[in-house]
C-alpha cells in the first residue's frame, strides 16, 4: 500500500499555474454536462469549448486573482502536487425582503482525471466552508455543472433559469399607454457606464441577484466576435432623460435556413415596466429577422403576459440556476424576512458538512422581526439541508419537498405554513453566473 501526503489548503502564488491546470476551463476540457444548456443562445446544445489557456493567460489571471480580496482559491496536494483546486468568491446576494446577504460562491472547481473519486473534492469543499464561516458568510452557492455531484455537499436548486424562443411574426403586443421615455443604440462605452446603475437598482428589488464581479461589464465591446457579429446595446431612458433599462443584442450568422435571422437578446434589465416593455418592443420586431432567442431569462418572464398569443413564446430548455446550502442555518433564517407572520420547529439531522446546523430549531417572524433559536420543543417537521437551501431564497414548493420526502412533518398542516412562510412572488432569479 502506497502511503499518499495529502495537503489541502490556499495555493500560493508561485503554485497557481498548477493550480489552474486542474481547472476544466484551463485546460480546455467540458466544464458542463452534456445536455441543452438554458444559459446558451445558440442552436447547439452548449458553446464551444474554449482552447487551453496559454502561459501568458494563466499569468495574467493570477496577477488578477492575487489582487482581489473576493476571491479564495483552494487546493488539494499529493505528495506535494496540484491535483484538485477550486475557488469561492465573496459576494452579497439580495434575499426576501431586499436585505444582502453575504455569502460564498463555489466557482472553479475540478480534479484531474487520475485522481478522481478519492475524496479531493470533499475534503476541499469541507476547508472553503469553514473559512466561509471564518469570514462571517452564513450562506455557501454555485452553478452545477453536473446535477448529481454537489448534493453531496448539501447544496440544492433555488433558482431556475429557461431558454425561450418567439416567432417575429407572432410577436403582437397587448395595446398599452405610450411611452414617455425614449430608445437609444449605443457603443459599447457607454454600455459599460450604464449597465453597473441599472443593475444595482434591479438588484434591490430582486430576489436571488448578486453583486457584480469585478470587470463585469470590461469585456463589452463593438468588434465582431467571428460569425457571431458584434454585440449591439439598446438603451432606455425614462422622461427625465436618465438610463432605466438595458439589452444586450446580436444577430449571429446561420449556415443553415432554419437559423438564419435569430435575434440573440444575451442580456435584459429594466428597473420599471415601461423600460421593461419598450426594450421587448423593439426587439421582438426587428427588421430582417424571424425569431428572437432569449438564453438565462426567469421563468416567470413578465413578456408572455403581454403578448395577445401567450403560448408564441415557447420554453426550448430549462435547467436549475444558482443552488443554494445554509452554512449558519440561525444567521441565514434571520437575515431574510417572511411576509407572512408565523413560526415553525424543525429538525436538520443529515448535515455531515457543518454539524453545527444539526438540532431542533424554532423559526418565529411576527413581521417586525426575525429569531431562529436553538430549542427542546417537539419538532413540528425534519427537513433536510438540502431542501432548507432550496427553500431559502422562496423559489420552490414546499409541498413538492414533502411529496419527495426532503420534509418530514409531524404535525397536521405544517408543510403548508412552511410554503407561506417561505415563498415569494415573483420567483427569485439571478442574471448572470460566478
Amino acid at each position: 500500500m502506497v502511503l499518499v501526503t495529502v495537503q489541502v489548503r490556499p495555493p500560493r502564488r508561485d503554485e497557481m499555474n498548477a493550480y489552474y491546470r486542474a481547472l476544466p476551463y484551463a485546460t480546455g476540457l467540458p466544464q458542463w454536462e452534456p445536455a441543452d444548456a438554458a444559459w446558451h443562445g445558440g442552436p447547439e446544445p452548449w458553446s464551444p469549448q474554449r482552447a487551453p489557456a496559454t502561459a501568458e493567460q494563466l499569468e495574467r489571471r493570477a496577477e488578477a486573482h492575487a489582487k482581489d480580496p473576493s476571491f479564495h482559491p483552494m487546493a488539494a496536494f499529493a505528495d506535494g502536487t496540484c491535483v484538485g483546486a477550486s475557488a469561492t468568491i465573496s459576494l452579497d446576494v439580495t434575499v426576501p425582503g431586499g436585505d444582502t446577504v453575504r455569502m460564498a460562491g463555489v466557482t472553479a472547481t475540478g480534479v484531474i482525471a487520475t485522481h478522481r473519486r478519492r475524496g479531493y473534492l470533499r475534503r476541499m469543499v469541507r476547508a472553503m466552508f469553514e473559512a466561509a464561516l471564518a469570514r462571517g458568510e452564513p450562506l455557501a452557492m454555485l452553478s452545477a455543472s453536473e446535477g448529481g455531484i454537489y448534493g453531496r455537499f448539501g447544496f440544492s436548486p433555488a433558482t431556475y433559469r429557461t431558454r425561450w424562443e418567439l416567432s417575429r411574426h407572432e410577436a403582437v403586443l397587448l395595446p398599452a399607454a405610450p411611452d414617455p421615455g425614449s430608445l437609444e443604440l449605443v457603443d459599447a462605452a457607454r454600455a459599460k457606464r450604464f449597465w453597473p446603475v441599472v443593475h444595482a437598482r434591479v438588484r434591490a428589488n430582486r430576489v436571488g441577484e448578486l453583486t457584480p464581479l469585478p470587470g463585469r461589464w470590461d469585456g463589452l465591446s463593438d468588434d465582431a466576435d467571428g460569425t457571431n457579429g458584434p454585440l449591439l446595446y439598446l438603451a432606455h431612458r425614462d422622461q427625465h432623460g436618465d438610463v432605466d433599462g438595458m439589452a444586450n443584442f446580436r444577430l449571429p450568422w446561420s449556415s443553415t435556413a432554419v437559423n438564419a435571422g435569430t435575434l440573440v437578446v444575451e442580456a435584459l434589465e429594466a428597473t420599471n415596466p415601461t423600460a421593461y416593455r419598450a426594450l421587448w418592443s423593439l426587439l421582438v420586431d426587428f427588421d430582417l429577422t424571424k425569431t428572437i432567442v432569449a438564453p438565462g431569462r426567469p421563468r416567470d418572464e413578465p413578456l408572455r403576459w403581454m403578448l395577445t398569443n401567450p403560448r408564441a413564446m415557447r420554453v426550448t430548455r430549462q435547467s436549475d440556476n444558482l443552488w443554494a446550502r445554509l452554512l449558519d442555518v440561525p444567521r441565514a433564517l434571520t437575515r431574510r424576512s417572511y411576509d407572512t407572520a408565523g413560526e415553525v420547529t424543525f429538525t436538520i439531522d443529515d448535515d455531515q458538512m457543518c454539524p453545527a446546523n444539526n438540532g431542533t430549531w424554532l423559526l418565529r417572524a411576527d413581521g417586525t422581526s426575525v429569531t431562529c433559536v436553538a430549542t427542546d420543543r417537539r419538532a413540528e417537521l425534519t427537513i433536510t439541508v438540502q431542501a432548507l437551501g432550496s427553500l431559502y431564497l422562496g423559489g420552490l414548493s414546499a409541498h413538492d419537498l414533502a411529496y419527495a420526502g426532503r420534509v418530514v412533518p409531524h404535525a397536521d398542516g405544517v408543510v403548508a405554513r412552511l410554503s407561506r412562510l417561505f415563498r415569494v412572488d415573483p420567483e427569485p432569479h439571478n442574471s448572470f453566473a460566478f
